[in-house]
C-alpha cells in the first residue's frame, strides 16, 4: 500500500517505521518545510493518507484528500467544532474518513471499559465522577480528544450527567476534566468515582507513541477500499 504522511513530526516518523516494517511504501511526506507538495497531483499517487497536523490545517487537508479520491486517517485533535462539516463533505465527495480521538488499541478497549463502568455506576448517585488527563507540554489542546471521548461515554450512560467542563466542578450534572501538562508524558487518563466510604479508579497510561502509530497504520490498512465514515469501533468490532 502507498501511504502519504501529512505531518512528519514525531508521530509521523513513528508511523513511517511501522508502515515500512509492514511492507508499505511512503510516497509523500509533508511537514512545515514543504507545504507546497501537498496537492492533488501528489496525493493521487497514494492509496491512503495519514494526517497528524494541527487543528488550524486539518480540515483543509481532509478536503484535499477527499478531492484526490483517497481515504484519510485523521490523528489530529482539536478540530471537532467542524466535525459535522467534515462528515458532510466526506459524504458529498464520496470520500473515506477514519477518525478516532486515540489510535491506541488499549485506549479503545479502555473506552469500552469506561462505558461499562458508567453503566454500572448510573444507579449510585452517592459517587461523584471526575477525570484527570496528563500529557506532554507540547500538546496544544485541552482537554485531550481522548478525555472528551471518555466524558461523552459517561454522559451517554449516566442520565444525571449533561456536560463536561475543563476544571474541577461542584455541579452535579457536570463532569470535571482536569488537564495537566508536564514533561514528555505520552498520555495518561484517570477516571475516579469517589464517595464518602471509598473510591473506584480506572487508568490508562501510554508508555510511548508506538501504540498510537501502530493503530494509525492498522486504520490505514482498514480504510483502503472502503467508503464513508470509519472509526476504531469498526476496526476492532467493539
Amino acid at each position: 500500500m502507498k501511504i502519504a504522511l501529512i505531518g512528519y513530526g514525531k508521530m509521523g516518523k513513528e508511523i513511517e517505521k511501522i508502515a515500512l516494517n509492514r511492507g508499505h511504501e511512503i510516497v509523500l511526506k509533508i511537514d512545515i518545510t514543504n507545504p507546497e507538495d501537498l496537492n492533488l497531483t501528489n496525493l493521487k499517487k497514494a492509496d491512503v493518507a495519514i494526517e497528524f497536523t494541527t487543528p488550524a490545517s486539518a480540515t483543509a487537508n481532509y478536503k484535499l484528500c477527499f478531492e484526490a479520491g483517497i481515504p484519510v486517517v485523521s490523528g489530529t485533535t482539536g478540530w471537532l467544532e467542524k466535525q459535522a462539516e467534515v462528515y458532510q463533505l466526506c459524504k458529498d465527495l464520496n470520500g473515506t474518513f477514519f477518525y478516532t480521538s486515540n489510535f491506541s488499541l488499549g485506549v479503545n478497549i479502555f473506552f469500552a471499559l469506561n462505558k461499562k463502568l458508567a453503566e454500572l455506576m448510573a444507579n449510585h448517585p452517592e459517587y461523584s465522577v471526575e477525570m484527570t488527563e496528563i500529557h506532554h507540554t507540547q500538546k496544544l489542546d485541552a482537554p485531550s480528544g481522548t478525555a472528551i471521548t471518555l466524558a461523552e461515554g459517561i454522559i451517554e450512560n449516566i442520565s444525571t450527567k449533561k456536560s463536561w467542563v475543563n476544571h474541577t466542578t461542584g455541579l452535579a450534572d457536570e463532569i470535571g476534566i482536569i488537564s495537566e501538562r508536564e514533561g514528555q508524558v505520552p498520555g495518561t487518563h484517570i477516571i475516579n468515582y469517589d464517595s464518602e466510604v471509598d473510591y473506584i479508579e480506572i487508568t490508562h497510561c501510554a508508555k510511548n507513541r508506538k501504540g498510537l502509530a501502530f493503530g494509525a497504520v492498522l486504520a490505514a490498512e482498514y480504510s483502503f477500499g472502503k467508503k464513508g465514515i470509519l472509526s476504531m469501533n469498526d476496526l476492532l468490532n467493539l
